[in-house]
């Protein structure tokens, strides 16, 4: 399945690449409400019921993680009683956002709505298996700690180590084990112990005030880049539907607050669909020059990925030609996490360069123009084959 970047008539996915990365997209704002919009639009044109669901979220990370920083950073100063409880309560709040559990702070906070798209693509007979594809269309705010020369001197450092675990770091450890380590210090009666978890608690309260002032990025590659992928599907399965397997596409807003709107959309949508009958494949930063399979991810508890659909994948990608690096885990968090941590079949489809991390990620040059196209292009017939795998099962399962 080729991309290509001329072909108006067609409504060609790059196309709305370029659209889309020109709207400011911060998680649950007017900008991703019309991404929304635009990829609905885009969805109809190729051939595929589309609609907009909104859903209320809170719209950030960097408040609830700034806020449990700050306050152990206070409280560990403060002295050896006020760092052992608030400390605490800062730690079990923060590893709590983290992990997309209840998030008691973000409750409290402000309020906005998000905006899914969702589009469906009917089989021609009725019943059988569910494949949910899925992006996401909101951008990051950037910040100082994205800085390109981070990752490049974490590759310099540390990339032949990295590249045999096969794993990053998990860059937001400190803003739990900061507050723990405040905790412990009051507990103990550790000052010194206690003063180094504030000087950690307060670097992450600077940083996530620095992002919180930042401008976002155009996110091409996070992740208007799965978005493309999508829209090639769309066009695609309108062409050839599938005989039996139901597909459904669907684009996420604010999954830059740490994956908020696709919780929303599990909580709405996930008693309709039956784990045993679903699959999810998650399209998340797509256009880096390495194309890869996630083996794990999480920002605190690794949760790692089911072999199944990796080797199904594998397999697909060496028949279509499609080049695949060895699975990877990277310490961040897409929304595959959401469908995995709630039991069902999950895989991820990402990329990355040569530094061992997306390209251009959450930093303004993060443009169409710097899209490694042969990865996008690789990922729509990976994905493609994955729908006509599936499907062919569906129908085999049937016969049988």
């Amino acid at each position: 399945m080729a991309v290509s970047a001329t072909d108006e008539a067609t409504g060609d996915a790059l196309a709305v690449i370029s659209r889309l990365a020109r709207l400011q997209r911060p998680p649950a704002s007017d900008g991703e409400r019309a991404g929304a919009e635009l990829i609905a639009q885009a969805l109809r044109e190729r051939g595929a019921s589309a609609r907009i669901e909104e859903e209320r979220v809170h719209g950030t990370y960097w408040v609830p993680i700034g806020l449990t920083s700050a306050a152990a950073a206070i409280a560990g100063a403060a002295g050896r009683l006020p760092a052992a409880v608030i400390g605490v309560a800062a730690a079990l709040t923060a590893a709590d956002d983290l992990e997309i559990g209840r998030r008691p702070l973000r409750s409290v906070l402000g309020q906005r709505m998000a905006h899914n798209v969702l589009a469906e693509v009917s089989p021609l007979e009725a019943g059988g298996h569910t494949l949910v594809i899925h992006a996401h269309h909101d951008a990051a705010r950037t910040g100082l700690v994205f800085h390109p020369g981070v990752a490049k001197l974490m590759a310099r450092i540390a990339g032949r180590l990295i590249e045999r675990l096969g794993a990053t770091p998990a860059p937001m450890w400190g803003a739990v084990h900061g507050p723990a380590l405040v905790c412990a210090g009051g507990l103990i009666g550790s000052r010194r112990l206690r003063l180094l978890g504030a000087a950690l608690s307060a670097g992450f309260a600077g940083a996530m005030a620095n992002i919180a002032l930042s401008p976002a990025v155009p996110g091409a590659n996070d992740n208007l880049s799965g978005v493309g992928v999508l829209l090639e599907l769309a066009g695609a399965l309108a062409r050839q539907p599938p005989s039996r397997l139901r597909v459904l596409l669907l684009s996420t807003g604010s999954e830059e607050s740490f994956l908020e709107a696709m919780v929303r959309f599990g909580e709405r949508h996930f008693d309709q669909l039956t784990p045993s009958r679903t699959t999810f494949l998650c399209l998340e930063s797509v256009g880096s020059p390495q194309l890869m399979l996630l083996s794990g991810e999480g920002l605190l508890r690794l949760v790692r990925y089911p072999r199944e659909p990796i080797e199904q994948l594998t397999e697909l990608a060496r028949a279509a030609g499609v080049r695949l690096r060895d699975p990877f885990r990277y310490r961040l968090a897409t929304d595959g996490q959401v469908p995995l941590r709630a039991g069902y079949r999950t895989a991820v489809i990402s990329s990355m360069d040569w530094y061992k991390a997306p390209s251009n990620y959450h930093w303004p040059s993060d443009q169409p123009q710097n899209l490694d196209r042969e990865s996008i292009a690789g990922a729509a017939t990976l994905a493609e084959a994955f729908v006509r795998r599936l499907d062919g099962d569906a129908l085999s399962a049937r016969r049988g």
